[in-house]
């Protein structure tokens, strides 16, 4: 029980405050995204696209994976989620795109 607490102690002193003031703010349950944009204005003094920079360093940091492995998972998680639908989406765009320039066939020239 002792070496527990002495790791989570560790592993707080290797995060900054703001990094785990941070973490506390992610354990929230959003329901609406514009009340989620303004606490971090209002708690933070950042824009939401800074918080989320300063985030996405925090829950790569193996610090805070100590500090709250089950947190940090599910950011993670959410994270990559969302990394893969915004690729796909690339994806999908650019083929649409590529289609679009490519002459139909009774267009061609021969």
């Amino acid at each position: 029980m002792a070496a527990s607490a002495e790791s989570d102690r560790h592993a707080s002193e290797a995060l900054t405050d703001r990094d785990i003031a941070v973490l506390d703010f992610e354990r929230q349950w959003w329901r609406h995204a514009g009340a989620k944009e303004e606490a971090i204005r209002d708690v933070f003094g950042v824009s939401s696209a800074r918080y989320y920079q300063l985030l996405n360093a925090v829950i790569d940091s193996p610090d805070a994976v100590r500090h709250d492995p089950m947190l940090i998972k599910r950011l993670q998680r959410a994270r990559d989620a969302r990394v893969q639908t915004r690729a796909a989406r690339a994806f999908t765009s650019s083929r649409q795109v590529d289609r679009a320039i490519r002459p139909l066939p009774d267009e061609t020239t021969d």
